[in-house]
């Protein structure tokens, strides 16, 4: 075995890209953007989880062919930062320990047969493969979970054909298929993760809603002040304190 000296493991360069386009089609992209998104968003609060996308993963210094590119995949215990690429030797050794592939013609062999024992051998926790198409796979979302270094199905919930649910343990959330589209839900809230653009035009509408809700009390306010009613009696009648509806009333003027 051929011993590599620092300077020449300095010297090896591990590109970030392949020259390929990023993904396949359309459909692969926007379910990739759509999970890296939700999930960054999910651990937003959290400083050691990295979330990424189609980026390489090395798992061998000194060797350039050794990368594999998961569609998706998050790494806990590591520092939440920018990368080119994920050199797994430079991250004190800790492997991704989810991984989603978005499974095609041109990519299925590789992710049926080729990347679970990259997977496995290197540690990832749970692999999940989804087949927007509904032609290779079945059912068309799936996952594993490794016990004993042996990866096992995860157990998955059917409802039909293209609505079916699994729960990812390191995730902690559902990975969901309605009507055949992936989504990712919180078991704890109840809700689907959104992407960035979801979750700001969710608090736009919010924020609009509750303009119109004040705008309408504020009318309502005025209306019985000038029919005869004393601030006392409005705020008792709407159950607000009188300092409220002098709020409300302040920005009527």
């Amino acid at each position: 075995m051929t011993v590599l000296t620092s300077l020449e493991q300095e010297e090896i360069q591990y590109p970030s890209s392949d020259g390929e386009p990023m993904a396949e089609s359309d459909i692969t992209r926007d379910y990739m953007t759509y999970g890296v998104e939700a999930l960054k968003l999910h651990f937003q609060g959290r400083s050691d989880v990295y979330v990424s996308a189609n980026s390489f993963v090395y798992y061998e210094e000194g060797n350039k062919a050794a990368v594999v590119a998961p569609d998706i995949y998050v790494v806990f215990g590591v520092r939440k930062r920018q990368r080119d690429n994920y050199k797994i030797w430079k991250e004190a050794g800790i492997a991704p320990q989810f991984v989603l592939e978005i499974t095609s013609e041109t990519t299925q062999d590789v992710d049926q047969e080729t990347k679970p024992e990259t997977y496995r051998s290197l540690g990832v926790k749970e692999y999940f493969q989804y087949d927007p198409s509904g032609d290779y796979l079945n059912p068309i979302l799936q996952g594993v979970r490794l016990v004993n270094n042996q990866y096992e199905p995860i157990p998955v919930n059917n409802i039909a054909f293209d609505t079916l649910w699994l729960y990812s343990e390191v995730l902690g959330l559902e990975l969901h298929l309605v009507s055949g589209e992936l989504r990712f839900r919180n078991p704890q809230t109840g809700e689907f993760l959104k992407t960035y653009q979801q979750s700001e035009q969710g608090r736009l509408a919010a924020e609009q809603a509750q303009m119109a809700a004040e705008s309408a009390l504020r009318s309502l306010i005025s209306h019985l002040l000038n029919s005869g009613m004393n601030l006392e009696q409005v705020a008792q009648m709407m159950n607000l304190s009188p300092s409220e509806v002098e709020r409300l009333i302040a920005e009527n003027e």
